[in-house]
């Protein structure tokens, strides 16, 4: 499964919100990638995530492939679409 999420924190994905995706991926059995533009990151990685450059009103799509693939999705989602300072 894959969908597309805006980035609403005008920080972007930096170390907190990272860590919370992280957090949050790594309860789920299935794979969980984001992608911006050409790179791709590990949502069970931090340095990987950070590594994205993603920043406020970027397009980032989440992909998620596995048993529990619906659930990762809205998860991670939701949190690409908070402002965690």
């Amino acid at each position: 499964m894959e969908k597309e999420f805006t980035i609403i924190n005008p920080a972007g994905i930096h170390a907190r919100p990272a860590n919370a995706i992280m957090d949050k991926a790594i309860t789920f059995t299935c794979r969980i990638t984001l992608q911006k533009d050409a790179k791709t990151a590990n949502a069970k990685s931090m340095v990987s995530l950070l590594k994205l450059g993603a920043k406020m009103g970027d397009t980032v799509t989440v992909i998620t492939d596995g048993e529990d693939e619906l659930e990762a999705l809205a998860a991670v989602g939701e949190i690409i679409q908070s402002s965690i300072d």
